[in-house]
């Protein structure tokens, strides 16, 4: 899939902050961007990390395309805003002290483990009913290995680590294109603010 212009990429960042501080406040949500790229369903994930030391405070998002892509990205923002159930619902004080990334999901698609790369693969982990994600970034930042990311997303669906090994296990993987409001995209007011 082609990469989003900056403008599209600017655009989601104000979009997914405005969603925010529009729940938080009470207000509704900002009607999405008039861009053509923003159209598209896409999964997505939008992640809360803390200005002061960039600890996570809320990652939630969507592995699927279920939505328009602007859509997708609004309604990630809020739920990890308020419903990611590792963390407190965040208050509109403290909005300003979040920084946002996001992630553009390419569709999942089955993976063999030794084909997994790390940096460039998400991964998800289904068996028994539960499922685990992780994005491609969190094996980077953890220094993990191919197997201890394996082992990671298995954790994260409540499954045994090494569980990956298992015939009856899906595993499917993702890339995804990364930006955030510290990645140098710009954030200058625009129309849709």
């Amino acid at each position: 899939m082609p990469a989003l212009s900056p403008e599209a990429r600017a655009r989601l960042l104000r979009l997914a902050r405005a969603a925010i501080e529009a729940r938080l406040a009470g207000r509704p949500a900002p009607p999405p961007p008039d861009l053509a790229e923003l159209t598209e369903p896409r999964g997505a994930f939008v992640s809360l990390h803390r200005r002061a030391d960039g600890a996570l405070r809320g990652c939630v998002g969507y592995a699927e395309a279920l939505y328009p892509l602007a859509e997708a990205v609004t309604r990630a923002a809020v739920l990890a805003a308020t419903a990611d159930a590792r963390f407190s619902q965040l208050t509109l004080e403290e909005l300003p002290e979040v920084v946002l990334d996001i992630s553009v999901l390419t569709p999942p698609r089955p993976i063999a483990a030794p084909e997994v790369t790390v940096g460039v693969h998400g991964l998800l982990v289904e068996h028994g009913g539960r499922r685990g994600l992780l994005l491609p970034q969190v094996a980077v930042e953890q220094a993990w290995s191919r197997e201890q990311f394996l082992d990671a997303t298995c954790r994260k669906a409540g499954l045994d680590a090494g569980c990956w090994r298992l015939p009856d296990v899906g595993l499917r993987s993702f890339e995804a294109e990364v930006f955030g409001e510290c990645s140098g995209t710009p954030l200058e007011p625009g129309p849709d603010s």
